[in-house]
């Protein structure tokens, strides 16, 4: 059968501010339409901006952004029997980066009325105290796949 193998993975370069590539990656989820100059410029503001507010080291707030977003527990949509099951499954360690990420985004993206910078530095902070709209993802995640935990014996 064709496509059935799976893509190798690539490894990304550090970015040249931090030498890190967890923030490569994050600018890289932060780009639209290749434009990575952008994307770069707006993370490092969003970094300089939470070093002037919490008077701490932007990449260890980051660091726990990350860790408070990231998932546990995710569900799954599975057929059986042709009845589908949202199957609780434990999140393994790239997705739920990608997912804390992705979420940390989407909630900067959605305020209104601010440039990008601000939005992602007030999120990133909001996010590192555990408060803010990627953790309430995360939660509403959890909230789901415990209602589904009568369903794990399907995983």
């Amino acid at each position: 059968m064709r496509g059935k193998k799976q893509a190798p993975h690539r490894l990304i370069a550090p970015d040249p501010r931090y030498q890190s590539a967890t923030v490569a990656k994050f600018v890289n989820r932060l780009m639209e339409r290749g434009k990575k100059t952008v994307a770069r410029k707006v993370v490092y503001q969003a970094f300089d901006l939470v070093a002037e507010k919490t008077k701490q080291d932007p990449r260890d707030i980051f660091d726990l952004a990350l860790k408070n977003a990231a998932p546990q527990v995710e569900v799954k949509g599975r057929r059986v029997g042709g009845a589908n099951y949202q199957v609780p499954i434990e999140v393994r360690g790239d997705r739920r980066q990608a997912l804390a990420m992705r979420w940390i985004i989407e909630a900067a993206r959605s305020k209104k009325g601010q440039p990008m910078h601000q939005k992602l530095a007030a999120e990133l902070i909001l996010t590192s105290q555990n408060e803010g709209d990627a953790i309430k993802k995360k939660l509403d995640v959890h909230r789901m796949a415990e209602a589904n935990r009568a369903f794990a014996h399907f995983a």
